[in-house]
């Protein structure tokens, strides 16, 4: 199975980028994971959406040819950080990425509700009629506090997070299985 994990923080540092090295070595025996950055990608503008940059086609590409995306991302300001929904608008125009996708969202931060808000407002952006993802229903993982659940390897330390964490994949690679 092959899946694409989209980061939603550029951030060199970012806790959401070791969560997903975190899920990309865990789960190595359940799916091949590639982790997109999105760094690279320029703003919108449907001027250039027929010919976009080959960055915004390679990525669009590799979201396409996937069983399956898991989006680990941050919140910013009670949503999801800008590049994110940049690159959710490039998906959703002209060969529309995520159509029918499977998604999974996962998300930490350093406060106590994780990103509660974030994954609220991009489960509306996913399932809105231009990006139209599926998303993994009834399955939310929302790691507050992760400073303190991550070991100086930046792994993932604490149990309870990381059960929550493996009953979430298993259902994700599951309900993929079961939509083939």
């Amino acid at each position: 199975m092959k899946i694409v994990a989209i980061l939603g923080s550029i951030s060199e540092k970012s806790n959401n980028k070791k969560l997903a090295n975190f899920i990309k070595k865990r789960y190595k025996d359940k799916f091949e994971i590639e982790i997109l950055s999105l760094e690279n990608i320029p703003m919108y503008n449907e001027d250039i959406e027929l010919d976009p940059p080959n960055v915004v086609k390679e990525v669009k590409n590799k979201v396409k040819e996937s069983d399956g995306v898991i989006i680990v991302t941050p919140e910013y300001n009670h949503s999801i950080p800008g590049v994110l929904k940049n690159t959710l608008d490039w998906f959703s125009r002209v060969e529309r990425a995520m159509v029918n996708k499977p998604t999974m969202i996962v998300g930490a931060a350093t406060g106590m509700l994780g990103t509660v808000k974030a994954q609220m407002h991009l489960r509306q952006i996913l399932n809105s009629g231009g990006v139209a993802a599926l998303t993994l229903p009834r399955n939310e993982v929302f790691i507050g506090n992760i400073e303190d659940k991550l070991d100086e390897n930046e792994n993932l330390i604490d149990e309870p997070t990381i059960e929550v964490l493996d009953k979430t994949v298993s259902n994700f690679v599951e309900w993929i299985e079961k939509m083939k």
